[in-house]
């Protein structure tokens, strides 16, 4: 095949076991999928397996290529199943070709035989967690609806044990998303996590949950979150990419900036260089002028695709749905789906579709309207397409403008962007200095304008 019109490279979930779960965490989005697919074992086949890894090898044309497992939970499918995949790699890899193995899980079956199996063979485990005990179990339950906490830590010492390669995703929502930084130190100091990925929780809900008499919602508006209880996976929405409504376990815009802006504050200060959070990667890249290297906060989309267990292959991990189907892999090759018109105007869509209000923002160039899942509100001018986020979006970027600028600058000059951190704790001793003198009727020395009794004088 010529290749001119396919993309040299791209990302694509492998979801080998569905939607299935351990878990019944009560805020996600996946588990109602189960019923794209009634009667389904939920289980990928051998040979799907084996075209699933063919057709991705022979789609790349670079020399490393990512087989990405996610869920559901991909433990549930066994050693056996990757050990198998694993053969088939090395059948299939073209000479020279570096092959990188990452996997998403909720960390509650890993043992001893998993940590080695992942450390003998290079895999990056990501594992969900979010927060100390009592955050964490606020959501994250199994089936019988009892905590995971102690299963998730469990099995994040069997992976530090082996010395696996890890990093941490946390899901910001009602219960953790006012504790920015004990989530944060909890997540580098006891998780040790050396990568930190924050991934807010927006549920939206179709506008019918009006006629349900035990829901209490109301229509979003920048700010406002609605209330909702679903009584189980199966009450949650199929289609999650419809209605103006959200559930109150909801992140509110305001509340995802100032959480953003919690962690910066502390990472700015100790810990540039050797803690990566994936947002504030992503920020100085685009301050640089780079590639973000995630699709949330890039001009277009559409290289960020998901595989369900029977061979169908879907735009976004986020768009399983009937309407963003691009085909089963068993019967269109995936280069062919992967670079189909519909799936390129899905991609392009997300430029596209920007309302005006956010062309013209000035920070668009690091935002670029973040993920269309979640443009669902309007403009204050009333053009609908506005992300639900954009308030918090604006309130973190334009507080990171300044030392973002700085970070790019040593970043040109060829220096390490963690000199930055000498700035701040010189600022913080000279602040502190003039706090010690100020009077409680004076200007606050921080140069917020107001009275230091009613700013920093008041702790």
């Amino acid at each position: 095949m010529t290749t001119t019109k396919y993309p040299p490279a791209f990302h694509l979930l492998a979801k080998p076991s569905g939607a299935t779960c351990n878990l019944d965490c009560a805020y996600c989005f996946f588990l109602s999928k189960e019923m794209l697919y009634p009667g389904s074992r939920f289980r990928m086949a051998d040979e799907l397996l084996e075209a699933y890894i063919r057709q991705l090898i022979e789609a790349h044309q670079t020399p490393v290529v990512q087989v990405a497992w996610q869920g559901g939970e991909p433990t549930l499918m066994g050693l056996p199943f990757f050990e198998r995949s694993l053969q088939l790699v090395e059948r299939y890899r073209k000479p020279g070709m570096q092959i990188e193995y990452t996997i998403q899980t909720n960390g509650t079956l890993i043992d001893d035989d998993w940590a080695a199996f992942f450390k003998r063979h290079n895999f990056l485990v990501g594992v969900s967690i979010d927060g100390p005990q009592a955050l964490h179990d606020a959501y994250r339950v199994d089936k019988g609806g009892q905590p995971t906490f102690d299963r998730v830590m469990r099995g994040l010492r069997f992976l530090q044990a082996h010395g696996v390669e890890y990093n941490t995703l946390t899901t910001l929502h009602r219960a953790n998303a006012d504790r920015p930084v004990e989530v944060y130190r909890f997540l580098r100091d006891e998780c040790r996590s050396n990568f930190i990925q924050f991934i807010p929780i927006i549920e939206r809900v179709p506008a019918s949950a009006h006629d349900r008499s035990d829901l209490d919602v109301q229509r979003v508006t920048p700010g406002q979150v609605s209330t909702a209880a679903w009584s189980s996976w199966r009450d949650r929405p199929l289609y999650t990419q419809a209605g103006d409504l959200v559930t109150d376990r909801s992140i509110q815009p305001e509340q995802y900036g100032d959480f953003l802006i919690g962690v910066f504050e502390e990472w700015v200060r100790r810990d540039v260089g050797s803690v990566y959070v994936q947002m504030f990667d992503v920020a100085l890249a685009n301050w640089v002028g780079e590639p973000p290297g995630l699709c949330v906060h890039a001009e277009t989309c559409g290289l960020a695709l998901a595989l369900e267990h029977n061979g169908d292959l879907y735009a976004c991990d986020h768009f399983v749905e009937p309407a963003y189907r691009l085909g089963n892999i068993l019967e269109t090759p995936m280069i062919e789906l992967v670079a189909s018109p519909q799936q390129k105007k899905f991609g392009q869509d997300k430029f596209a579709t920007l309302p005006r209000y956010c062309r013209e923002c000035d920070v668009r160039f690091a935002c670029h309207g973040g993920c269309p899942k979640d443009r669902f509100i309007h403009t204050p001018d009333g053009e609908p397409g506005l992300n639900y986020l954009c308030a918090g979006f604006k309130r973190f970027f334009h507080h990171v403008d300044a030392p973002m600028r700085t970070m790019a600058g040593l970043l040109r000059q060829g220096r390490a962007p963690a000199e930055i951190m000498r700035h701040y704790q010189e600022r913080d001793r000279r602040l502190a200095a003039a706090f010690a003198v100020a009077g409680r009727n004076d200007p606050c020395p921080c140069g917020s304008g107001k009275k230091f009794k009613q700013c920093h004088g008041r702790h």
